[in-house]
């Protein structure tokens, strides 16, 4: 069950619901999430009100295509899996959405199965085995 926040700087409708296509879908194929486990939310900043800031930190030039990806999820994917995982993210925000790969900004934040409510108030995962 991760959780996916994508914040970009005047992608657009298309383009946001895009990136949040590319994230899903290698969620799904890298790490095993289940297609229906979608869960995302998508900010687009305008640049006046509100806006992003990023440097070339690391050699890597970012501009304003940048998008920053969020990921919650539970514990326990291996550094392997994470790689994978950041590479396609990569991949499919090019094709999908046309971003840069050099422009696609990922986190994971991990934790565990008392971490989340998926409603009614209860913590669904405590005691049960999903991703």
């Amino acid at each position: 069950m991760p959780f996916v926040r994508i914040d970009t700087l005047r992608a657009g409708p298309e383009r946001l619901a895009a990136l949040g296509r590319a994230v899903h879908d290698a969620l799904v194929e890298t790490i095993g999430i289940p297609p229906d486990d979608r869960f995302q939310v998508l900010v687009d900043h305008d640049g006046a009100s509100s806006t992003l800031r990023s440097d070339d930190y690391l050699g890597v030039h970012r501009d304003d295509g940048i998008a920053y990806i969020a990921i919650t999820l539970r514990s326990g994917r291996t550094p392997a899996r994470k790689q994978a995982l950041y590479r396609r993210i990569a991949e499919l925000a090019h094709t999908y959405a046309g971003t840069e790969p050099r422009n696609v900004f990922v986190v994971l934040t991990e934790n565990g199965p008392a971490d989340w409510s998926l409603g009614e108030g209860r913590a669904q995962y405590l005691g049960a085995s999903r991703a």
